[in-house]
């Protein structure tokens, strides 16, 4: 029985929010349970990103099928040039998002992201340390492009994928500030996975973004929080990630080339 392109979209619609929701609502209960375990927050969080990396890893490797989607991975060629693309839009992304969110937290600050800041202080460096460059890294890459988003593009296409996979990443780290510094490379990582299939770059890229915003001091990059520089550098990055959008969205039509553009998926 055909259905209905009406139905057809509603179905979408309520995939693109079912997935995420699911998903970030067993991760969330999960994380509650071993922050009343273990009392200390960045331990807790860490434990919960290495369970996460158990559980999906697990289910990545003995039921691929669950997770793949249409067109399958490419034959690699040899060729930097989305790499390098890559890492361009990289260097945007973090910053347009450290822009954006040094903007508003000038403007208007923002309570949770100063919780945040204490609870990794009062953890110690070690903690923090574990937490910024090995768990989130990790885990985030695991739930969000490992999972959630192999999910969605079983049903809906890279753009909404990408899109609603950001926006929920974005949220999850619960501040307008945090929102604003990781949308940016959300996106980013989202078209990276989708030309890829592979988590490891995200993960290093993930580790790169985190590893500059503990790196680079606030006062670096105070000159840029202000509403001109943030629109700009947003504007220069959505330039970037759409020449690479339009990339990887060629790569991933049906019937597409492979070796259109010169290069090919990376695995």
């Amino acid at each position: 029985m055909t259905t209905s392109p009406i139905t057809s979209r509603l179905l979408r619609i309520g995939w693109c929010v079912l997935v995420p929701f699911a998903a970030v609502a067993v991760y969330l209960s999960f994380g509650t349970v071993a922050i009343h375990l273990i009392k200390e927050p960045i331990i807790a969080t860490a434990v919960l990103s290495m369970l996460v990396v158990v559980l999906v890893g697990s289910m990545r490797i003995q039921r691929p099928r669950w997770l793949a989607h249409a067109p399958g991975p490419r034959p690699r060629l040899e060729t930097p040039l989305f790499g390098w693309t890559v890492l361009g839009c990289a260097v945007l992304a973090f910053l347009a998002g450290q822009s954006l969110a040094l903007w508003i937290y000038v403007t208007v600050g923002s309570a949770n992201f100063d919780a945040s800041n204490q609870t990794r202080h009062a953890a110690g460096a070690l903690a923090t340390l574990l937490l910024t460059l090995v768990a989130a890294p990790v885990g985030e890459e695991t739930l969000f492009r490992g999972l959630i988003y192999p999910l969605l593009r079983k049903r809906v296409s890279v753009l909404v994928s990408t899109l609603v996979t950001a926006v929920v990443f974005g949220l999850v780290h619960g501040s307008a500030v945090q929102f604003a510094s990781t949308l940016p490379l959300a996106v980013l990582l989202a078209l990276v996975y989708e030309r890829t299939r592979v988590l490891w770059p995200c993960v290093l890229l993930h580790l790169g973004f985190n590893l500059a915003a503990a790196l680079v001091p606030a006062q670096t990059l105070g000159a840029l929080a202000n509403p001109v520089s943030s629109v700009f550098l947003c504007l220069a990055f959505a330039g970037c990630v759409l020449g690479l959008y339009r990339r990887v969205a060629g790569w991933s039509a049906p019937g597409a080339d492979p070796g259109a553009g010169g290069e090919s998926a990376m695995r």
